[in-house]
């Protein structure tokens, strides 16, 4: 690609590229029962692509675009997932940090789906809010709110994920090493709410689907008898 089509591509609208690109994703998180690997290559590629518009300054910094690249970002987990596979097996040898491999590898295909889905949720709802309450919710579709959000949903997942590491510790007798009382309790105490947690996310999970199924079902007639 020459300079020129270079700035022309820059200069292009990408919008329609974006909402292909939610499209899919809603597809992939939202739609499919479970990850299938030729969808995820190409979800990783897809936000590739999407990442570099998002560098381009002809791209409106809008809080849909905040969620858009949030959810981007979100598979960059895929490929530390590979990694955690490659690794898993150049030290397949290491008997004790192979369940450590292996959850981590878990873990980061469950913050990337688990985040992706509730990054897409927010666009959902945003078109929901501009659609139905465009003057009263104005003061809350900025980009301030949308990065607010997007770093309490990170939070959210990176606390989940890291109950369920330490159950890697759960399997290890970690008697000998003399942990201190109140540490043995927050531990079993983690335990616990992770137990609790994995009853949970199925539920929140199908909750999840109803929701955007019932906003997109709002917006669609809302649309088409208008």
């Amino acid at each position: 690609m020459n300079p020129a089509q270079l700035h022309i591509f820059k200069k292009r609208d990408h919008m329609k590229a974006l909402r292909r690109y939610l499209v899919f994703k809603y597809i992939q998180y939202l739609v499919l029962p479970s990850p299938n690997i030729i969808i995820t290559l190409l979800g990783l590629l897809a936000s590739l692509y999407v990442m570099l518009i998002l560098t381009f300054p002809s791209v409106s910094r809008k809080s849909t675009v905040v969620f858009i690249s949030g959810i981007a970002q979100a598979d960059i987990l895929v490929g530390c997932n590979i990694f955690s596979a490659i690794t898993a097996g150049v030290i397949k040898s290491e008997l004790s940090s192979a369940p450590f491999q292996s959850a981590l590898g878990q873990n980061f295909q469950i913050a990337n789906v688990h985040a992706s889905s509730l990054l897409l949720s927010c666009v959902s709802l945003e078109a929901f809010l501009i659609t139905f309450f465009p003057v009263e919710t104005r003061n809350i579709r900025n980009v301030r709110c949308a990065k607010v959000t997007s770093k309490i949903i990170w939070a959210a997942v990176i606390t989940e994920c890291s109950l369920y590491q330490l159950e890697w510790v759960k399997g290890l007798n970690i008697s000998y090493l003399g942990i201190h009382r109140q540490i043995q309790l927050l531990m079993n105490f983690c335990y616990e709410a992770t137990a609790l947690l994995k009853l949970l996310i199925y539920p929140i999970g199908v909750l999840l689907r109803i929701f955007n199924v019932y906003l997109f079902y709002k917006i669609y007639f809302r649309d088409h008898y208008s």
